[in-house]
């Protein structure tokens, strides 16, 4: 493997201990420490892999920015965008998803749902979303305590998403359960067999097939009883003057269920977990509901959902006296460049208050985040009812992290607060 000197004033030893491939060591927490290290002795990291080439770590916020605004330079399409090399034969698989995909074709398949997701849009979901946020209050008011992923961070994204697909209420449990097995590859207790996967075409069929199988059944509804949803919507958009395939539709319906459930999900637990953890923050949202943009957006800083993508050098490149070769994989790191000591004042202090606040949550660049006006509303209503109507609330067990480099998931944790009277719906 390439070895790659030490950039000056680094300490060796300590840069050797950097494992960024490490599940295990993220399932104890984000390991801040290891991406302050790198961004303060070795911001371009050559990092080396017990199965793989090697990568780039990329841990500061400007080198990300300048990678993401670089596709022709930094391809999502050249290997797909998670860390592991896929098989050859399941390359042209995983390029059918808009996440892996450069210009021209990323804009041209974006532009056919851009318009589902624009500020008016979400504006006007903004009353149902109520409806369904005082649904959440309403299951665990009364109890007094509940696993607050599976009670309340996770109904509302799916709910959402769901009903803006047409998925009926009947199916969506098992969306929800097909969709926390995909994202969570590398957690067994996520898999049906508990058994870890592997990525090779046969496995990516296999996660792929039964979200599949289940798009062509909503598509072929769609067809036949068309409606105001987003399914619909979808059958009768035309690209290149051609309507959507049925394998496009599933890649889309795919795209849309994983990324518009599964983030907001996570980033409303781990918000919580930082309001319970900082207490004067949390009784300072309390009391001033006004703070509730804002602390979402520090939400998004302090623990984004995604920790990394990836990107594949298409050419000879320089960054930071670093000489990046075509063909390396580049790995963007958003978990460190979100406290990156040269953007964010105490980047480690979560202040609801922080302002400005240039986080990279959403990404940036080509790929930013086509549901972030969607997601920013979600989590704005959550909090401003958690804020209202959950008091005293504390962590009864520690979090059950996901096994993942790649999400920042919590799978479970239990809390408990003052019981209190339902809301009228």
């Amino acid at each position: 493997m390439r070895q790659i000197p030490r950039t000056p004033g680094g300490d060796s030893m300590k840069l050797r201990d950097v494992d960024l491939t490490d599940p295990d060591l993220f399932q104890r927490g984000t390991p801040h420490e290891m991406f302050a290290l790198l961004r303060r002795d070795s911001p371009v990291y050559w990092h080396e892999e017990k199965r793989g080439s090697g990568f780039w770590a990329i841990t500061k916020h400007a080198d990300l920015k300048w990678i993401s605004k670089r596709p022709e330079l930094f391809s999502s399409a050249a290997q797909g965008t998670l860390r592991d090399d896929p098989p050859a034969e399941a390359l042209p698989l995983i390029r059918n998803i808009m996440l892996n995909m450069d210009p021209p074709q990323h804009r041209q398949y974006r532009n056919l749902i851009n318009k589902a997701f624009t500020p008016r849009m979400v504006n006007e979901l903004v009353p149902h979303v109520r409806e369904i946020v005082k649904r959440i209050i309403n299951g665990v008011i009364e109890k007094g305590e509940c696993d607050f992923v599976e009670e309340v961070a996770a109904i509302l994204p799916m709910e959402v998403i769901c009903e803006m697909m047409g998925v009926p209420e009947e199916d969506r449990r098992r969306i929800y359960e097909i969709g926390n097995s995909m994202v969570g590859f590398d957690d067994p207790e996520l898999q049906p067999d508990g058994k870890l996967r592997e990525m090779t075409a046969n496995s990516a069929q296999e996660a792929f097939g039964q979200m599949f199988v289940y798009a062509n059944k909503l598509r072929e509804k769609a067809l036949a009883h068309p409606s105001n949803d987003l399914a619909t919507a979808l059958l009768t958009v035309e690209l290149d003057g051609k309507k959507l395939s049925e394998l496009e539709f599933s890649y889309f319906f795919l795209l849309l269920l994983i990324a518009g459930n599964e983030t907001t999900r996570t980033v409303t637990t781990n918000g919580m977990i930082a309001l319970l953890e900082n207490p004067e923050q949390h009784a300072l949202l309390q009391r001033d509901l006004s703070l509730v943009d804002s602390a979402v957006e520090e939400i998004l800083r302090y623990a984004p959902a995604v920790h990394t993508f990836r990107r594949q050098a298409m050419a000879d490149v320089e960054l930071r006296d670093r000489k990046i070769r075509a063909g390396d994989k580049v790995m963007l790191w958003y978990s460190s460049v979100n406290r990156d000591e040269e953007v964010f004042t105490d980047p480690n202090k979560f202040d609801i208050r922080r302002s400005p606040n240039d986080h990279l949550a959403f990404g940036i660049g080509e790929h930013y985040c086509l549901g972030a006006n969607l997601a920013r509303m979600e989590l704005q209503e959550i909090f401003r009812a958690i804020a209202t109507h959950f008091h005293d609330m504390e962590m009864t067990a520690r979090p059950r992290r996901l096994r993942s480099t790649f999400i920042n998931g919590v799978k479970e944790m239990r809390v408990r607060f003052r019981p209190g009277a339902t809301l009228e719906t």
